[in-house]
């Protein structure tokens, strides 16, 4: 049985109760001991203040010491932490709460001013915010208090001060723990919901995937990877936000690794990153043996320019969804070695197989509950197209993102890979534009290295030589960057779309 991660984090704190577990870079990190005891005393504020096992809690709060401890605690005392973008606007905002129905929400006060009294400065700064104040829950607040407020909200440092007990909620490790959003419109709002078990089993699985063990120094943000860092006994420091910033710059964050041993980064991050290694304008990090990789697909071009930026560092490909993470990791070795898209192994416990369309169908302890509101989920569908090598997954293209041309189906992913292997192609994304018979005109969009002369003609002759006749694009276009978009920064194929369109016509 897979241990509750709580209980993990308190058996860690027993065996090295004073080693450094969590902090912001550059400041002191609370050691084991004191993570724990700061969980239970907010576990048990919360529910002095009020809050009930079952209670779900809104959470629009960035990153920060602080703001992990609530979430460990708002678990700890029976609750669900409700991921929710403030960014989606108000009509889909205003969906998702009626769909979670919270009694509380966890609110930067800066949110409160932007949405209330200074909306003039939001939408000035293209910000179209819902009424945070408005919300008819219980409110705590980050930050100092700031017009638009509401007047009984709790500052989040109440619930980390002293406490005269214990919560004492039993873990239940089918209860609801985290719902994150995915997609969905106004009308269908798509919820999932991860309970403590699955979150456990998430985390069991990364074991052993990673370098992560006590002495290791982990920077990210990212909540997910941090916490296989405290499973693991090792030191999570996050990078602290800028004032009104809701992204941290892949610049500055790589020039804060300092004496960090492991980090995560997006793909579209790590090429940033690279950008200014390459160009001189920060060095590389002393100490980084490991980078994680994931929330957009990692190519073999980006692998390649990162070995060579940084030849000392271990490269992880995640493979994963929202749904059920992590379902694979390879390594750059691995990846760069192999002719496809290279997922990996199934990490334990996962189950995958092939559907007969070929899509990859998923399940697994680390699956999530359902989603909010529908039937539990036994396996669930990626929407990927996959195929077996051996015992190790390769990835051959995206269903939705399908392109017809006459009786032709076309998948971009299956391509992609084999062009950004290519010597002079940093990124490589593949879209139709529709015509008015229903076909599809297949567009090649690609960054180049620098100085790589007229890579465009170098495909026109390569690509009918190594990818199918049927899949050569009619046009090849270079581009400055791919469009990303999500909290991922996964290629944005319909801002792609406009764009390719806008210059073809």
């Amino acid at each position: 049985m897979t241990t509750d991660f709580l209980e993990r984090l308190a058996m860690q704190a027993d065996r090295i109760p004073d080693a450094s577990a969590l902090g912001t870079v550059g400041e002191r990190a609370l050691t084991y001991r004191e993570l724990v005891d700061t969980v239970d005393r907010v576990a048990y504020n919360l529910g002095a203040a009020g809050f009930l096992p079952g209670d779900r809690m809104l959470f629009s709060i960035r990153p920060s010491v602080a703001s992990v401890t609530l979430i460990f605690g708002v678990i700890a005392a029976g609750g669900t932490i409700v991921f929710v973008d403030p960014g989606v606007g108000p009509s889909l905002f205003a969906q998702r709460v009626k769909l979670v129905d919270p009694a509380w929400a966890a609110t930067e006060s800066l949110l409160y001013a932007v949405s209330g009294p200074l909306a003039g400065f939001g939408r000035r700064r293209g910000l179209s915010l819902p009424r945070f104040g408005a919300l008819d829950v219980r409110h705590i607040h980050s930050g100092p208090w700031l017009p638009g407020t509401p007047a009984g909200s709790i500052p989040l440092r109440r619930f980390t001060g002293a406490a005269a007990g214990a919560a004492n909620v039993p873990a239940d490790p089918e209860a609801a723990a985290l719902i994150v959003f995915t997609s969905g419109t106004t009308d269908e709002p798509k919820a999932v919901v991860h309970t403590r078990a699955s979150l456990g089993a998430g985390l069991a699985a990364m074991s052993g995937r990673t370098s992560l063990a006590p002495g290791a120094f982990l920077h990210t943000e990212q909540l997910m990877m941090g916490l296989p860092a405290l499973m693991a006994g090792a030191r999570w420091a996050m990078p602290p936000y800028p004032r009104f910033g809701t992204h941290i710059d892949p610049v500055r964050f790589t020039q804060g690794l300092h004496s960090a041993t492991h980090a995560f980064y997006t793909p579209a991050d790590l090429a940033v990153a690279l950008d200014a290694l390459e160009s001189g304008e920060i060095s590389a990090p002393a100490y980084l043996r490991q980078v994680a990789l994931g929330g957009a697909p990692v190519t073999s071009a980006l692998l390649r320019r990162a070995r060579k930026s940084l030849p000392s560092t271990e490269f992880l490909a995640i493979y994963g969804m929202t749904e059920i993470l992590p379902v694979a990791v390879t390594n750059d070795v691995a990846k760069l070695a192999h002719e496809g898209d290279l997922l990996g192994a199934p990490v334990p416990g996962v189950v995958a197989r092939i559907a007969d369309d070929g899509e990859l169908v998923l399940a697994g302890p680390n699956l999530c509950r359902g989603y909010l509101g529908d039937d539990p989920l036994s396996e669930v569908r990626t929407g990927d197209l996959a195929r077996w090598d051996g015992d190790q997954l390769v990835l051959t293209g995206r269903k939705k993102d399908m392109m017809i041309r006459g009786k032709t189906n076309i998948y971009p992913g299956l391509y992609e890979p084999v062009i950004t292997a290519i010597d002079g192609v940093r990124e490589a994304i593949m879209i139709g534009i529709p015509d008015e018979i229903g076909d599809e005109r297949v567009v090649l969009a690609v960054v180049t290295d620098p100085d790589a002369g007229d890579v465009a003609a170098l495909l026109r002759t390569r690509l009918p030589q190594i990818i199918d006749t049927t899949a050569v694009p009619d046009d090849i276009v270079s581009v400055d960057r791919i469009p990303v978009s999500g909290r991922t920064n996964k290629p944005d194929r319909a801002a792609l779309r406009e764009l390719l369109r806008e210059r073809l016509t």
